[in-house]
């Protein structure tokens, strides 16, 4: 309201209002304050014009510019002749002078009169006169002020200043002080961020302690959605950027995740697509108690009918670091001559029902995720462990399927059922290699399972009419996929928040005697469950990936194993699903397959489980075809997920490991093809990672040659390979 009065007041007499914004005259020696760009206002001294209207000027550091008469802020009056060699000094005294408790002083006595004011009418009032330097004091003081005064009017380089209202006055100190309590906090902030910067690594203040107090813990978490592109709001970039700017930091998201790291809240070899992907890494509260009730309970609902198979000699066999052990086998031979195989599954469905609390988060992750640094279990870690997995001389719950094999490896008779079993040996694949090795009478069963492992193999070559390979591993979500190199690369990180942890790498043969027992016997269980869901027309995920028409001839030019396989893996048809029937899996060389011997690690394998149960039980499953598909195209999603992240962080942790190798060593690498002209695609032998660079004239598919690595950043992911030419 007071604006529109004082408005009036100054229209009803124009003549005022003219006589005191009117225009001064640019002229030789003028002393004026300008507008250099949008962040800095100086003072010069116009020198001459420069056209018809721009004018030079000799600015405080003695630097001459021409500028637009819309650039002029202010002309100081009363000041001929000036020199811009005395602008320094100027500036001084005026500096010297600013006093903002005068304005409020002002302000008071202009308040009850209602008056306009110009820079030289206030210089007046509260300096007692209107020369160069005091008019040049209330201009600042007047320009600066954002709380007593509002300008009316402007012209040119000059303005008319009124007084703002109580309430206004108020309400802007009341902002001020907010404002200035949030840059001393933010200030603050900046300074810790800088103290954790400069202290050495086991110094920097815990990740816990920047989210004590909620204010740094809201910058920090900014800070930390910008540097991994999940920034919810404009509040939370906004404040990012701020903080970047104060640490001297680009506005990126690299700059980000190093300031993290810089301060120890990130580990050097963060996993940012964990944070991106945002996986579940621990358990809410009420899914961990409803955990410990299961195991305090120990009920088996399935008791009575399981049947007792402890005098069979068990052996679980695994990756030595293996947390969730799902399966065991073992194997007697029939009078007749015929091998009698088990394939014995863990159990959890004995604890988990179908709609429990657990179940649900179960089904929302949709896997467990196995990393080299970590695994974050698809049931809480305890209830996995203790309640599900086989463990060795312990009496476990399993459902067990058995197949008899024809002589030629096909599949004579079949049952599944709810077991108890004890496991008799825990081993590596190492281990299961070298007893196969050693052929040991009292190991009999073991070499029954090598051979029918064997049988196995050959009949599904028969089936398929190419010899391929099959590794059906922990993340294996490729449906039906065949393994597309005969070696696979496995890494363990003991301690990866330390800045140089130890990197433990395994190349793994995929044609190992145990992994092709372990593989086979995985498959088999697959056919006997989709034979077993055909049979009694039931429900379940059944896999399969159509067969595609190809002469194998053609690849008999490339030599076996990863060169041959990486060809012809490129022609392969795409998975599929179905809920109702089995399909052919014409990779696997199978009429049907179903993924069942990772229930504690993998939801679909879970639900198989839950319908084959029931059916045991002369129940009706649990879920309908319809059902499970709408299940699956969620699971499928998150194990998708956790699959990409389980690629990127093998791929981040080889680089790292290549670049810590010495510079001069070298590595064999097979040529798989050639990309463009002699860059070729290359598998790195001792590493198991496929890479690229160029190779020397005359290098053909299947040649192995030697490179060493010139450069490897694996937080840029870039790896840079140059050949070793032999004889160089």
């Amino acid at each position: 309201m007071y604006h529109r009065l004082c408005r009036l007041a100054l229209t009803s007499s124009g003549e005022v209002v003219q006589d005191k914004l009117v225009k001064q005259a640019l002229q030789k020696g003028l002393l004026l304050e300008f507008k250099k760009d949008s962040e800095r206002i100086l003072l010069a001294v116009a020198q001459r014009p420069d056209g018809r209207k721009n004018w030079m000027v000799a600015d405080q550091n003695g630097v001459t510019s021409s500028i637009k008469p819309q650039q002029i802020t202010y002309i100081v009056p009363g000041v001929e002749n000036f020199a811009h060699t005395e602008i320094s000094e100027f500036i001084q005294r005026a500096q010297n002078n600013l006093d903002p408790t005068l304005l409020e002083f002002a302000w008071v006595e202009l308040l009850e009169t209602n008056k306009p004011v110009t820079a030289e009418e206030l210089a007046e009032m509260i300096f007692g006169g209107s020369g160069p330097l005091e008019s040049y004091c209330a201009h600042l003081l007047l320009s600066r002020d954002d709380v007593y005064f509002t300008v009316l009017e402007s012209k040119g380089p000059r303005s008319l200043y009124g007084p703002r209202s109580t309430v206004q006055v108020e309400e802007l100190q009341r902002r001020k002080l907010a404002k200035e309590i949030a840059d001393k906090e933010f200030e603050e902030f900046v300074q810790l961020l800088k103290s954790a910067k400069a202290m050495p690594p086991h110094a920097k203040p815990a990740k816990s302690s920047w989210k004590v107090e909620e204010k740094i813990r809201h910058r920090i978490e900014s800070l930390q959605a910008y540097a991994i592109d999940a920034c919810k709001n404009d509040d939370e970039k906004k404040t990012a950027g701020m903080i970047l700017k104060a640490m001297g930091q680009a506005k990126t998201a690299s700059a980000a995740v190093n300031l993290l790291i810089n301060i120890g809240y990130f580990p050097v070899h963060v996993n940012l697509d964990l944070l991106k992907l945002n996986i579940r890494t621990d358990y809410p509260d009420d899914i961990l108690s409803a955990a410990e009730s299961l195991l305090l309970e120990s009920s088996d609902p399935d008791e009575i009918d399981r049947i007792d198979l402890t005098h069979l000699k068990v052996y679980a066999i695994d990756v030595d670091e293996a947390d969730e052990l799902d399966d065991a086998l073992s194997a007697t031979r029939l009078q007749d001559g015929r091998i009698k195989i088990w394939i014995h599954v863990a159990d959890p469905t004995s604890l988990v029902q179908p709609g429990s609390i657990i179940e649900r988060e179960a089904m929302r992750r949709g896997t467990s995720v196995f990393l080299p640094t970590a695994t974050y279990s698809m049931f809480p870690e305890k209830l996995a462990m203790e309640g599900m997995s086989l463990k060795q001389g312990k009496l476990c719950n399993a459902v067990s399927v058995s197949v008899v094999l024809r002589s030629d490896g096909s599949i004579a008779e079949y049952t599944v059922c709810n077991s108890v079993i004890r496991p008799t040996y825990m081993l590596t694949y190492e281990s299961a290699s070298e007893l196969l090795h050693l052929n040991l009478l009292e190991e009999v069963e073991l070499r029954m399972l090598g051979e029918a492992a064997g049988l196995r193999l050959q009949w599904r070559r028969e089936q398929y009419g190419v010899s391929m390979q099959h590794s059906e591993g922990c993340l294996d979500d490729i449906f039906g996929a065949i393994e597309t190199a005969s070696i696979e690369t496995r890494i363990k990180v003991a301690n990866p928040d330390d800045p140089d942890p130890s990197i433990n790498l395994y190349v793994e043969n995929q044609a190992d005697p145990a992994m092709r027992l372990v593989s086979e016997m995985m498959i088999l269980c697959g056919e006997a469950i989709a034979t077993f869901g055909s049979d009694n027309n039931l429900p379940l995920p059944y896999r399969g990936q159509p067969q595609s028409n190809i002469d194998a001839s053609a690849f008999d030019h490339l030599p076996e194993g990863p060169v041959r396989s990486s060809a012809i893996v490129k022609i392969m048809r795409a998975a599929e699903m179905d809920f109702r029937k089995p399909i052919r899996h014409g990779i696997l060389g199978l009429p049907g397959y179903v993924q069942f011997t990772s229930p504690i690690r993998r939801y679909m394998d879970l639900l198989a489980h839950y319908q084959v149960k029931a059916f045991l039980r002369g129940d009706s499953p649990p879920f309908s075809a319809g059902q499970l598909e709408g299940m699956a195209s969620i699971v499928n999603m998150h194990a998708r997920v956790a699959k990409r992240l389980f690629n990127s962080s093998l791929r981040y942790w080889i680089l790292e490991y290549l670049r810590r190798q010495p510079k001069d060593k070298r590595f064999r690498a097979l040529i798989l093809k050639f990309i463009k002209d002699r860059i070729a695609a290359l598998l790195l032998v001792e590493v198991g990672f496929q890479a690229s660079a160029w190779v020397s004239v005359g290098s053909q598919i299947g040649d192995e040659v030697e490179v060493q690595v010139e450069e490897a950043h694996p937080r840029d992911d870039i790896l840079s390979l140059k050949e070793v030419v032999r004889g160089a």
